[in-house]
């Protein structure tokens, strides 16, 4: 199925890639790869000429028939600031294989280069990629689209004390020459190409998982995710085999820009989701859900992207009320839902940025990327749930990853295939579902059902009797989850006032608390009453963490307290250079000033 791809130069309906060969050396000292990308093709209409993308490639060579074959005539087109170039190679209407000797340029903008002191263990260097949405191009020439999927093999040449890792297999242990072979087998789209290169070690946690990390933090990731395997076990009950062999996660330093990337066989995780008390794990749930929705079935164009995130979601909170009951997965399914109500009310109940299938064209489809996409796709399925049953939406889905496995999806597809399997099935039941509100509408359709948390409830009502005079210190609280704990710093008034949020600070730590997702909700409330106590913190974390989910409320609030701007353009100046690009784009834009 290839649906056409706004975001991609690509022609794989005339000459597409199937296979890539990869052979790159890592060079720290100038921040680049250099190396070559052989491709096997396969030609449906006998083309003279290969379209791929390339975004900052430096192509110095082609050839045709492999890297000694004879070279060929390649021609790089105008830039575009999103897209890139796309590069036109000339081959045969028989060619089946392309090699391109190349370098990246040292600001690619899926590369992240780290100096010792970014890392964990501040003693070596780091290397790490994201690829999703269309940064593939900034390091390997490709069909970058997630609608084209290809094997791969690759080696890759790392110095001798530094282990190199791959969306693929993967080496457990240091080779002395610094040379790694990967393959992957299974066909994959060009934004899982994942490369990490660290000082990291292996823990194994099963005989199907285990764990990558600095050796700094590898002791507190294996106690984090201890429930590794029954996460895996519990998603193969609910929704069919896991097809990828192994489910290894990398932690990685802390300026990683996502809660994690869903690379095959090799999640990325945030090191801010090391809580001490497993109470963030739902995030590897989700990474881990994306090894059916997503890297199984794939969103054909990034308008679809909704297909990939709102399934996984969907996912991610059965896997986590499988494991942990119902009460647990229903307070992820509420600060999911505050989350959606939030960005509709920013982009606008009546945007057409709110509705499920997107019109990126012309746009980054990073902008898509947002609570739509995850939380209107997951509503739309609880939806769904509350009207067909559990039981018979299972079975849907479960055939719906079965029939389509490494295949993409468009929007349009998916909605024939409901309507047939189940829909159709019962009559009217479309019209109570209000699917195309839910697809084609803004904001969120009238009938969707309510949510709601018991659990959250019992922090409601401690944050109405604090408000109504009883101390902080006398809250019933001992055994809060951080789920709890964010509620309760979201339903604050927003106008609290310093000796609030001190009385608040002495009875609950919240400045100095370890994690990451109690902070970030705590840290605008403090912006916003001045509240001095926390202001060298919150310095601490804009300069260490990049993940972008925390760090933009953090600036948001930075930036509407008076004097903020100049307090925030100088944190960011000292900080941007521990944000991966992802980031920085946003930050650039917000705060007013590059570095």
């Amino acid at each position: 199925m290839l649906t056409p791809d706004p975001h991609s130069y690509a022609r794989p309906a005339q000459v597409q890639v199937r296979h890539l060969e990869l052979d790159l050396q890592v060079d720290f000292s100038s921040r680049t790869l250099r190396g070559q990308a052989t491709w096997q093709l396969t030609n449906h209409t006998g083309a003279t000429e290969l379209w791929l993308d390339a975004r900052t490639l430096l192509i110095d060579a082609v050839h045709l028939d492999g890297p000694s074959g004879p070279a060929t005539d390649f021609e790089l087109g105008a830039n575009d600031p999103v897209l890139g170039q796309p590069l036109r190679i000339t081959v045969r209407p028989n060619t089946t294989v392309v090699s391109i000797r190349y370098r990246t340029a040292p600001e690619a903008a899926a590369l992240q280069w780290l100096t010792p002191e970014q890392t964990a263990g501040r003693e070596q260097p780091f290397l790490f990629t994201q690829s999703q949405a269309i940064l593939a191009r900034t390091w390997i020439p490709c069909q970058d689209s997630p609608g084209v999927r290809f094997t791969y093999e690759a080696r890759v040449q790392v110095p001798a004390h530094l282990l190199a890792l791959m969306s693929a297999e993967n080496p457990q242990q240091l080779d002395p020459r610094g040379t790694y072979s990967f393959r992957m087998e299974q066909p994959i789209p060009s934004y899982l190409m994942a490369l990490a290169v660290g000082n990291v070690e292996f823990q194994s946690l099963s005989t199907r998982t285990g764990l990558y990390a600095e050796p700094a933090t590898l002791p507190s990731a294996t106690h984090e995710f201890e429930d590794l395997e029954k996460m895996v076990a519990a998603a193969e009950e609910l929704y069919g085999p896991y097809r990828w062999d192994r489910y290894d996660l990398l932690v990685l330093p802390p300026s990683f820009p996502f809660g994690g990337m869903e690379n095959p066989r090799l999640t990325f995780v945030t090191p801010t989701i090391l809580a001490g008390d497993r109470s963030l794990t739902s995030l590897v749930a989700h990474e881990l859900a994306h090894s059916w929705s997503g890297n199984l079935v794939t969103n054909a164009t990034w308008n679809d992207f909704w297909l990939n995130e709102g399934f996984t979601v969907y996912f991610e909170r059965r896997i986590m009320e499988r494991l942990y009951g119902s009460s647990y997965a229903d307070m992820l399914q509420v600060l999911g839902h505050t989350g959606l109500l939030h960005t509709v009310e920013e982009l606008g109940a009546t945007s057409k940025d709110t509705h499920l299938h997107l019109d990126l064209a012309g746009r980054d489809p990073d902008e898509g990327l947002n609570e739509i996409a995850y939380e209107k796709g997951d509503y739309l399925l609880l939806t769904l749930e509350k009207l067909v049953g559990r039981p018979k939406l299972d079975t849907f889905i479960k055939e719906y990853f079965a029939r389509f496995s490494f295949q993409s999806m468009d929007t349009v597809s998916f909605v024939t295939y409901l309507r047939r399997e189940l829909l159709d099935q019962q009559p009217g039941l479309e019209e109570q579902l209000q699917l195309d509100d839910w697809i084609n509408g803004p904001g969120i359709p009238a009938g969707a059902p309510p949510v709601s948390s018991e659990r959250f409830a019992a922090v409601e009502a401690a944050l109405q009797t604090w408000q109504h005079g009883t101390p902080a210190a006398s809250l019933p609280t001992d055994q809060w989850s951080s789920h709890e704990w964010v509620h309760f710093l979201h339903g604050l008034p927003k106008s609290l006032s310093v000796e609030q949020l001190a009385e608040l600070d002495a009875a609950f730590g919240f400045t100095q608390s370890g994690n990451a997702e109690i902070l970030a909700a705590w840290f605008p409330l403090a912006l916003a009453a001045g509240y001095a106590p926390a202001g060298e913190a919150t310095e601490k974390f804009l300069t260490t963490v990049g993940r972008r989910k925390f760090l933009v409320p953090i600036y948001k609030a930075l930036l509407a307290a008076p004097g903020g701007r100049t307090r925030a353009q100088r944190i960011y100046a000292q900080a941007r250079a521990n944000y991966h690009s992802v980031a920085t784009s946003t930050f650039d834009t917000m705060v007013g000033q590059t570095a």
